[in-house]
């Protein structure tokens, strides 16, 4: 199966710093549209995001787990099914293998769906979603604007795009 990994605050949420309650979640313009696009192209969709703001106590597990389980919930409703979310939960110094730009998250994947590669693409708005694709063996990569402020020059992304709401010009 081919697969969409997107990161999640900046690309399908609006980035408020450490996000964590339902009340604070706000979908940037053409998600929804967006996600059922990608849907209907028959990929499996996947979350993967680092949640430093656990590690740092802003936070608890049970807390991105009740705003993941709404998410899913949400997305469900509007006929678009994330096959799982995956979260860091670490800080950089940690030095794990999950948070991006590390390649643990998709690996997990990898291992558990049966995930073609090749024909899959990442979607983020940093370097270091972007990074990770690529040390996954992505090449289909795309940096959204919607996110964090980066130089377009600076990018190792094949694509970028203002955000999301574009991908079918892409994909």
């Amino acid at each position: 199966m081919k697969a969409i990994f997107l990161d999640r605050d900046g690309v399908i949420n609006k980035d408020v710093g450490y996000l964590h309650q339902i009340s604070e979640f706000s979908f940037i313009d053409g998600t929804i549209e967006a996600l059922q696009y990608l849907s209907s192209k028959n990929f499996l969709l996947f979350i993967i995001t680092n949640q430093s703001g656990i590690a740092r106590g802003y936070y608890s597990e049970a807390d991105f787990e009740v705003l993941s389980n709404w998410l899913l919930s949400f997305l469900k409703k509007k006929k678009i099914i994330i096959t799982e979310i995956l979260h860091c939960p670490h800080i950089t110094s940690d030095n794990c293998n999950c948070r991006k730009p590390n390649t643990g998250m998709i690996d997990e994947i990898k291992i558990k769906y049966e995930i073609d590669i090749e024909n899959s693409w990442i979607i983020g708005d940093k370097k270091s979603d972007i990074d990770c694709g690529l040390k996954s063996g992505i090449n289909n990569t795309i940096q959204v604007r919607s996110g964090h402020y980066f130089d377009d020059s600076e990018s190792n992304a094949k694509y970028i795009l203002n955000s999301i709401k574009e991908i079918n010009s892409i994909i």
